[in-house]
């Protein structure tokens, strides 16, 4: 079963067991691949790969949103944006920790021959495919870099 069907069983269970806030992000989940399944030119199939992205979004959105309302001293505005990214991430596949993450980036270093921060695009290219999805971006270029100026 799809991220689609997951999701609209999860509406459903949420919405019978009346909890109103998990509701409203589910259906935001479901409008966003909706709106990926029937655009021009997508196909009408989500592939597991683009459904990560959705969720990496709206989750990214929530966490975005989040700091701004804390800026604005506006808490209840925080808890709501973070009760929806955790929910979020509960779609997403398991991230990688740093540890793990820096062992694949030295991999990726040795294969590649890079030697200092010139080849770092070199680096990102390659650490980008294979971590897709599983790392946060910024913790790739954060630690390609610390790997790259040793």
């Amino acid at each position: 079963m799809g991220l689609r069907g997951v999701i609209d069983q999860d509406i459903k269970k949420a919405m019978l067991a009346k909890e109103k806030e998990k509701l409203e992000v589910l259906r935001a989940i479901k409008a966003a691949i909706l709106l990926e399944e029937t655009k021009e030119g997508g196909g009408g199939e989500l592939t597991q790969e683009k459904g990560v992205q959705i969720l990496q979004k709206l989750q990214k959105q929530r966490i975005e949103a989040a700091k701004i309302y804390i800026t604005q001293n506006r808490n209840d505005l925080v808890e709501v944006e973070e009760f929806q990214a955790e929910i979020i991430a509960n779609y997403l596949p398991k991230q990688m920790n740093k540890e793990e993450v820096e062992i694949i980036l030295k991999k990726i270093i040795n294969d590649t021959g890079a030697e200092g921060p010139s080849d770092m695009g070199k680096v990102m290219g390659k650490a980008m495919g294979e971590l897709k999805g599983k790392a946060s971006g910024n913790l790739i270029s954060s630690l390609v870099k610390e790997l790259l100026n040793k």
